[in-house]
């Protein structure tokens, strides 16, 4: 999941470089959520596997 927020992210990045901002805030806005989500799973897999011990 954090693979497809960098490559959301690299396409906001060349998207913005040739003037296609409509593009580029999407991509970026998707790149942000993506990470997001990926944080809390990151924390719910740590917090799941603490309990487990």
């Amino acid at each position: 999941m954090l693979r497809w927020a960098l490559i959301f992210l690299v396409v906001a990045i060349i998207a913005a470089v040739f003037g296609f901002g409509g593009i580029a805030a999407g991509a970026a806005e998707i790149a942000k959520i993506i990470f997001y989500i990926f944080i809390v799973l990151l924390v719910l897999s740590l917090i799941l596997n603490a309990v487990k011990r």
